[in-house]
């Protein structure tokens, strides 16, 4: 029984989407492309995009762990780049870094190709 891309690892298409977010954030709240906080939105939004979609063609569990981990980061990053400040752009990292987080430990947990690669490792 074959799987549509539509109902098929969600969560890597939802951190899709939010790694084109960061990478688009500096420019939403005007920070200028030189500056840490949007150096750091650009690569961690990068990475996360890029993973994301290599994982919707072919899954590997260091794929989603260095997601996990690159989430982390930029859920702790507006204390590290200084952008506590900037409300919305705080925010807008540690929300993202958070949902990157939790869809990655979900998408361990419920993909069954994942959770095999997992367990097996383990």
């Amino acid at each position: 029984m074959a799987m549509h891309l539509s109902s098929r690892r969600w969560q890597d298409q939802l951190m899709v989407l939010i790694g084109v977010w960061l990478i688009i954030s500096p420019m939403a709240f005007a920070y200028p492309a030189d500056s840490s906080p949007a150096m750091n939105a650009f690569i961690a939004g990068a990475i996360i995009a890029l993973l994301a979609a290599f994982d919707l063609y072919k899954t590997y569990v260091w794929a989603v762990l260095c997601n996990i981990l690159v989430g982390v980061w930029v859920a702790v990053s507006p204390w590290l780049v200084e952008t506590t400040r900037d409300p919305a752009m705080s925010w807008s990292l540690v929300v993202a870094g958070v949902a990157t987080v939790v869809l990655g430990l979900w998408e361990l947990r419920s993909d069954p190709e994942l959770h095999s690669k997992w367990t097996a490792s383990t």
